[in-house]
């Protein structure tokens, strides 16, 4: 009877471990794909915006943006705020295909700040009639209503 007793205890309690480990390993999973699921749309988003510009669309490309006035970008001329402001800046140097070109972004990191908040890294490429223009970017998406959009964006 002390035997079966013992057995029936650590069978217990290797079935409260055992239950706890799957747990632990679920909530896991469910993050990771989270994050992953997270990445995945931010790269959906910048995806669109290569078809934009490629197109020569502005007003598209402009669409991975925040609609705020609080949206930052700096660039070689400094800080601009808002999205009209920031909008107007692309068609003032980008007006037309020629100096477009083609773009390629070249992501070399997206990492989770807080939250819905993650930062990417990476590389822009424009192959132009009137010259080549590349060089590195640092961009701020934000979760805003179930959609990912660009909050700030350094480049480069």
């Amino acid at each position: 009877m002390k035997y079966i007793f013992s057995i029936a205890i650590a069978f217990l309690c290797f079935s409260c471990i055992s239950i706890k480990a799957d747990v632990t390993t679920t909530d896991t999973i469910e993050k990771t794909e989270t994050t992953e699921l997270a990445e995945a749309n931010i790269r959906l988003v910048m995806a669109d915006q290569e078809i934009a510009w490629n197109n020569h669309d502005m007003e598209g490309f402009m669409q991975g943006y925040w609609k705020s006035d609080a949206l930052k970008f700096y660039g070689s001329s400094g800080l601009t705020k808002g999205w009209e402001q920031t909008l107007a800046n692309y068609k003032k140097g980008y007006p037309t295909k020629a100096e477009s070109g083609t773009l390629k972004f070249v992501i070399n990191d997206i990492s989770k700040i807080e939250d819905d908040n993650y930062w990417v890294m990476g590389e822009y490429h424009l192959n132009r009639e009137v010259g080549d223009a590349n060089g590195p970017f640092l961009i701020i998406f934000k979760k805003i209503n179930g959609q990912w959009k660009i909050v700030a964006d350094m480049s480069c």
